[in-house]
């Protein structure tokens, strides 16, 4: 029976249930009150109930109105919101990305003016996180993270690998010449405890007590260290303008794996045509030519 319902008979009943009124919900439909009322009558006989208590003053809801009225709703809701995102002939879809702030800041933002060359019609909203997030609650279709890739209820994808190195402003780096030297500077820190730990091991050095600064970002911890506060211990691959521009530099080859940059979606959501081509496009862009 439903596909035989006539549209503009639902559009009216819903109208007239949300106004209670058949004049105001005509008003709204623009078209007479006696049109509404007939297009109601009309469902009303197909459906074989009746959904309005004719009232002196209004309109009152039976119990068969109020049982398909939020349904109808909802329907209507939807119909509306897919059809606001047609634009000069194309779809035009939001997609909402977390993405960690070093890696937006420091490879994300170069290129994303590719992206929207290439998808027009996809509207991009990007919110930086510090890696600490939760995909589903803060409501993104996907997230770039920093880490192992194992995360739970999450399908990843790995971006970029990116080792961490000994990064320093040109004057500290001076001071520098073997990893002993170390000792007398501050030692910038991530919320991830082992890392200078890591390092050290990695450097051939007995691991010192580390008593520096902590901070949530990369970026604000390399910038920290661009301003003299210390040395930071980032993934060097993020800084690569810093480095060439000669504010930052990396004090010694040596350098720690302790994670990549993955694209992480939740595996109990449906991939979207927006979400394919995002995704698509940045597992490209990290190529090696990428």
């Amino acid at each position: 029976m439903g596909r035989n319902l006539p549209l503009n008979a639902l559009r009216a009943f819903e109208a007239s249930a949300r106004h209670l009124s058949f004049t105001r919900a005509a008003r709204e439909l623009s078209v007479t009150q006696a049109a509404v009322s007939q297009q109601v009558r009309v469902l009303e006989e197909r459906l074989g109930a009746v959904l309005f208590k004719r009232l002196p003053r209004g309109l009152g809801m039976t119990d068969e109105g109020l049982a398909l009225l939020p349904v109808l709703t909802d329907a209507f809701d939807r119909i509306d919101a897919v059809l606001r995102q047609f634009e000069g002939g194309h779809f035009h879809e939001v997609l909402t990305v977390g993405v960690v702030g070093t890696f937006a800041v420091g490879w994300l933002m170069p290129r994303l003016n590719r992206f929207r060359a290439d998808h027009p019609f996809v509207e991009l909203r990007l919110l930086t996180h510090n890696n600490l997030v939760d995909v589903a609650a803060e409501g993104f279709d996907c997230a770039i993270r920093f880490g192992d890739g194992k995360w739970p209820g999450m399908q990843a994808e790995r971006l970029i690998e990116a080792p961490l190195g000994v990064l320093c402003a040109p004057d500290v780096a001076a001071r520098l010449s073997t990893p002993r030297d170390l000792a007398d500077e501050t030692l910038l820190r991530s919320y991830r405890a082992d890392e200078w730990v890591r390092w050290f091991e990695a450097a051939g050095v007995e691991p010192r007590a580390i008593r520096g600064p902590v901070f949530d970002s990369s970026r604000l911890m390399v910038e920290a260290a661009m301003q003299g506060a210390g040395v930071a211990l980032a993934p060097v691959r993020m800084f690569e303008r810093e480095l060439r521009s000669g504010r930052l530099v990396c004090a010694f080859d040596v350098e720690v794996d302790t994670g990549s940059y993955w694209l992480t979606w939740l595996k109990s959501k449906r991939v979207t045509a927006a979400m394919q081509s995002f995704m698509s496009w940045i597992v490209a862009q990290a190529q090696p030519l990428g």
